[in-house]
């Protein structure tokens, strides 16, 4: 696995993997780089067989601030002008297509096979909730606040809150969050559900608890887990006969694995079973 970046660490212990917003001393401001950097650690975990979770964290005092307005914020404004400034069509399609990359730099994270886990500590604002949005479970520290801030800075959220948020927590909460932008607490985010759970403050609780979830997960057989991940997706638009189909014909597929037959042969032996995902 060959990943390099100025903002992110991926690292892997047997089979978890942690991806790290690692800057610091920007507050993990979401910058060109990071947007550049996730789809390619996206793709570095999922070009890695023996990965069978991620875990998202970040270094520092804080998840993230969000977008990183000292870079952006010039185009934000519509700065460039003169004889020199590109056409109101070229600067519209450049706005598009900025967009774009963005929506899919983070769909890179919901798209990937494995299981992955949100490890929140400090601010998480804005482009944060876009990511974190995109993971299947989110655990944070007691010191967690979050906020769908762009309506406080004049943009309507485009990289995917407004599209995952809703199947997260309920349209009320969704429509308050991102009307106000207002910043909510840990225990906020637990009973709306945007959390699974609240552990100790600072990072070090929060991060303990997503690695031991990891490897719970990665314990299991990664067909099945891998599986269950398309499957729960493919519900999406479909009715019930629909999903009840969709399963059966994945089972059909998969059911009859080396690691169905290891998991009777461990439970006949009264021993815990060693998955190969084969």
């Amino acid at each position: 696995m060959t990943f390099n970046s100025e903002v992110l660490t991926l690292e892997v212990d047997n089979h978890v993997a942690t991806l790290w917003l690692d800057r610091e001393e920007a507050r993990n401001a979401m910058g060109s780089a990071l947007w550049r950097g996730l789809p390619e650690a996206a793709a570095a975990v999922a070009g890695d067989p023996a990965i069978r979770a991620l875990v998202i964290a970040a270094k520092g005092p804080h998840f993230t601030v969000g977008i990183d307005l000292k870079e952006f914020g010039g185009f934000f404004a519509g700065a460039e002008s003169g004889a020199s400034a590109p056409s109101t069509a070229v600067a519209n399609a450049t706005s598009y297509q900025m967009v774009r990359r963005m929506q899919d730099s983070v769909t890179s994270i919901a798209k990937l096979s494995v299981p992955v886990i949100a490890a929140v500590h400090g601010y998480c604002i804005g482009g944060g909730v876009d990511l974190i949005t995109a993971c299947d479970i989110r655990l944070c520290s007691s010191d967690a606040i979050f906020s769908v801030r762009e309506a406080k800075v004049a943009i309507v959220a485009d990289v995917g809150t407004l599209q995952r948020l809703p199947r997260i927590v309920g349209a009320g909460h969704v429509a308050e969050l991102a009307f106000t932008g207002k910043d909510i607490d840990a225990s906020r985010a637990l009973s709306i559900g945007l959390v699974n759970s609240v552990l100790g403050p600072g990072p070090q609780s929060v991060l303990n608890a997503a690695h031991e979830l990891a490897r719970e997960i990665a314990a299991n057989s990664p067909l099945a887990v891998q599986g269950t991940k398309v499957v729960l997706a493919a519900n999406d638009g479909r009715t019930i006969d629909e999903g009840l189909e969709f399963v059966a014909n994945w089972n059909t597929l998969y059911l009859q694995s080396n690691d169905l037959r290891e998991a009777v042969t461990a439970f006949v032996e009264r021993r815990a079973p060693t998955f190969n995902g084969d």
